[in-house]
């Protein structure tokens, strides 16, 4: 099911309310309610600072060079976008989200890529070209099923790790890893994507995770190689800068990075996200989570039909 754009969203509401006189006042007060809501939506995003060019992550010591295709939103931006619009879980530990430039969370083309810092030591690379991914595969389907059960204890749909969208893939020069998995979360026929980008560093890896749909996987893969470049640690804070006499290794390699053990927190936060996005409440409902009160006036609305 595909929702509206904002301007078209507000643009339908107002059509809406024309020919009041021959509704009923129910109707009329409902449909006039339609375009306060749209209004909503397009306040909220037109509040969010879409910065772009040159932007430093402190916290990660990061410098990101956003072109014009895409936007920057910043910590409180972000948590924003993926609590109040996308419905999830507040308190993660998003630095900030790139969007394409021109889109809404609310447009049905949308995705993005959170942002995320694990200072856990500078991870060793030497294992690269021993990994099994078959073997990673298996692991990881077995942890997904555990972790399925702990969702349907919290309320949530369940969980399945299908497979691979892409294989692994890791950049030995750019120091930079990726991945895609492909899930399936209850009863939905549409499946979804899960995409992972780690770049490491000195210290630690930078966590970059893509929100979108599995129908969107194409249009991921094309953007793939420009949201590689666009972020990179500061000189002295690069892979190449360790020092094995001052700094601190990680207790784990790559493989662990790829079966998500080490993150597991950022790894459930990007696929509930994905979820609430592509097949929750607001896509059903047309409008989101962010008006929150709205929920409960559609439901009595829907019992009624």
């Amino acid at each position: 099911m595909r929702y509206l754009s904002l301007t078209s969203l507000l643009a339908c509401a107002m059509l809406f309310t024309v020919g009041v006189n021959a509704q009923t006042i129910d109707d009329a007060q409902s449909q006039a309610a339609s375009v306060d809501e749209a209004q909503a939506l397009i306040d909220f995003w037109q509040a969010m600072d879409q910065a772009q060019g040159t932007i430093r992550i402190d916290a990660a010591n990061v410098v990101l060079d956003v072109p014009d295709n895409y936007i920057f939103l910043n910590a409180k931006d972000a948590e924003s976008v993926l609590v109040d619009a996308w419905g999830n879980m507040p308190g993660s530990n998003v630095l900030g989200m790139l969007m394409p430039a021109g889109v809404t969370p609310f447009d049905s083309n949308a995705w993005a890529v959170t942002i995320e810092y694990q200072e856990d030591g500078y991870v060793s690379d030497e294992e690269a070209e021993e990994i099994d991914y078959s073997e990673l595969l298996s692991e990881m389907q077995s942890d997904t099923l555990e972790a399925s059960k702990n969702r349907v204890e919290q309320g949530y749909e369940t969980i399945e790790l299908i497979g691979w969208a892409s294989q692994p893939y890791y950049d030995k020069q750019a120091h930079k890893l990726h991945w895609a998995k492909e899930l399936k979360f209850g009863g939905y026929e549409q499946n979804t994507l899960n995409y992972d980008i780690r770049v490491l560093g000195r210290r630690g890896v930078l966590v970059l995770s893509f929100i979108a749909g599995m129908e969107q996987k194409a249009e991921i893969d094309a953007v793939l190689p420009e949201v590689l470049e666009i972020a990179n640690f500061e000189t002295g804070n690069q892979y190449a800068d360790f020092n094995s006499d001052t700094d601190n290794y990680a207790a784990y390699g790559l493989g662990a990075l790829i079966t998500g053990k080490v993150l597991a927190k950022t790894g459930f936060l990007a696929m509930l996200v994905i979820f609430l996005k592509k097949f929750g409440v607001f896509i059903v409902i047309g409008i989101g989570a962010l008006l929150k009160g709205l929920f409960s006036r559609k439901s009595k609305q829907e019992n009624k039909d």
